[in-house]
């Protein structure tokens, strides 16, 4: 368990190794004021489809252009992104062993419209992390720091990595995937895909190894 708080961006259905590290700490901040960046986890997960590893884009508005917040980015809801999204998690996961528990907490973010990225991703964060009977403090920040000392573990870039760096992380233990058979395992999926395969036993295997920096 890390003593020293961690900051972490928002992030969509976020990644195994995000929920490792929320897993290691007592305390995590999320970043609010940073400036939104496009094609990161901020908008966007992998899920585990019959074709292969799927990336989900969430279509998005900067009201600022790119001088924009994070916390002020707003969903684009012109787009039927929600009905697609969740057709696709549906059809990559409506054989696992858990879905049908998980489609109760989950299938209410792509039924009702929200306006907000932030607020929708943080709420997505607190169901999943009820579900893992995860204890951590969550807080936001009321401003951005570029660079934080010592006394932060600084984990902003978890967001940031691109498809291939993801994909490839090498530190989650081997669970059973649905299409294991045809695609082999994939690592560092969203956490999801963990639930839906291992329910409850995800707890277990995230806390067998925790992220570092």
């Amino acid at each position: 368990m890390q003593n020293n708080p961690s900051i972490l961006s928002i992030a969509y259905l976020p990644s195994i190794r995000y929920v490792k590290q929320l897993l290691s700490c007592k305390t995590v901040y999320l970043e609010k004021h940073e400036t939104y960046k496009k094609q990161t986890y901020r908008n966007r997960c992998v899920i585990y489809s019959a074709n292969g590893a799927l990336p989900l884009s969430i279509p998005v508005i900067k009201p600022q252009g790119n001088r924009t917040k994070v916390c002020d980015v707003v969903l684009d809801n012109s787009v039927k992104w929600r009905k697609e999204h969740w057709r696709a998690i549906e059809s990559a996961y409506k054989n696992s062993a858990y879905f049908e528990y998980l489609k109760d907490y989950f299938e209410q973010y792509y039924v009702k419209e929200w306006k907000y990225l932030w607020d929708f991703n943080l709420s997505i964060l607190e169901t999943i992390m009820t579900i893992l009977e995860i204890k951590v403090e969550l807080k936001e920040t009321e401003l951005y720091i570029k660079e934080y000392d010592n006394s932060f573990t600084d984990m902003r870039r978890l967001v940031d990595e691109n498809k291939k760096e993801m994909l490839n992380n090498t530190q989650d233990d081997k669970y059973f995937q649905v299409f294991e058979n045809k695609h082999a395992f994939i690592p560092n999926l969203s956490v999801f895909d963990l639930l839906c395969n291992c329910g409850m036993d995800s707890r277990i295997i995230l806390m067998k190894k925790v992220a570092v920096s």
